[in-house]
């Protein structure tokens, strides 16, 4: 009798076992890497998609826009996350990857609270980057010496911010941060401080600058007339399929695009007024 309980007891134990493997089989997940930028975008749009679609997961990381490029090319992740296009980056062979723009971001210069400046002009902001401006002083502001912070090489958001910003010329050698919610929070808590993260990361913790007396805002980025600017891009490696394409097709839908973008601080693909190519140049 013993036996046969314990037979019944290993078959039913099998049988669940079983049904949990058949249960966890029908979960999928894919992968979005890169562009810290983007990527509080994409975690909230994943967790909502989650949430629609039960089973069906999205995994979202960060590391800069290099990083999801080159993810995405060799195959390791089904999302490459940029603030760049890929035929800007080295080493990325951008007619191998499908380019999905999902949104712009703004991305703005910002400083301590209390630097006492309100706007500067694009030709004074580039000098402060190559160093050529040390003192709050010089723009009209306190006594207090300019503190330069950098993103990392690789990430997009300085990559934009040096190609509309720098005109050429190279930054001064100054500490790097891989996170834009690291740089704001070492912008906010160092006396003098200045530095660049998307229109999504600003907070009250930290102000703002305006260039040449235009601020930056969603409609002057919509005409160009704040040029610093990037679209947001979720590269494939060639067409998408099943959840990737679920996914992007989400991405772009009218909840996303209408309400979400807006809340989050991007700049929906379809208010913009403009068109640029991946030259820099405005084609529409």
């Amino acid at each position: 009798m013993k036996k046969k309980f314990l037979l019944f007891f290993s078959l039913i134990t099998v049988l669940l076992l079983s049904g949990c493997v058949k249960w966890i089989d029908k979960g999928e997940s894919i992968t979005a890497v890169g562009s810290t930028a983007l990527q509080p975008l994409v975690e909230t749009a994943g967790e909502s998609f989650a949430d629609k679609y039960p089973g069906r997961f999205i995994n979202v990381q960060g590391g800069g826009s290099g990083t999801g490029l080159s993810q995405v090319q060799t195959g390791a992740v089904q999302i490459g996350n940029s603030d760049l296009f890929a035929e800007e980056k080295d080493g990325i062979e951008a007619d191998k990857l499908v380019d999905h723009q999902v949104a712009v971001v703004g991305i703005t210069p910002i400083v301590n609270k209390n630097v006492g400046v309100q706007d500067v002009s694009m030709a004074q902001l580039r000098k402060v980057f190559t160093g050529e401006i040390t003192n709050w002083q010089t723009l009209g502001g306190k006594d207090l010496p300019i503190v330069l912070l950098n993103r990392a090489a690789g990430s997009g958001t300085r990559a934009t911010f040096e190609r509309w910003v720098m005109d050429g010329k190279a930054t001064k050698k100054a500490q790097e941060q891989d996170s834009s919610g690291t740089v704001r929070s070492i912008v906010a808590e160092t006396p003098g401080a200045i530095s660049y993260v998307a229109f999504s990361y600003v907070d009250k913790s930290v102000h703002v600058l305006s260039l040449d007396k235009i601020a930056p805002t969603e409609e002057n980025v919509s005409t160009n007339q704040w040029p610093i600017w990037a679209y947001e891009h979720m590269y494939t490696k060639g067409k998408p399929t099943k959840l990737t394409k679920d996914f992007l097709d989400y991405m772009l839908s009218e909840h996303i695009q209408s309400s979400l973008i807006k809340k989050l601080g991007y700049i929906s693909v379809h208010t913009m007024k403009v068109k640029r190519n991946a030259a820099g140049e405005i084609i529409q």
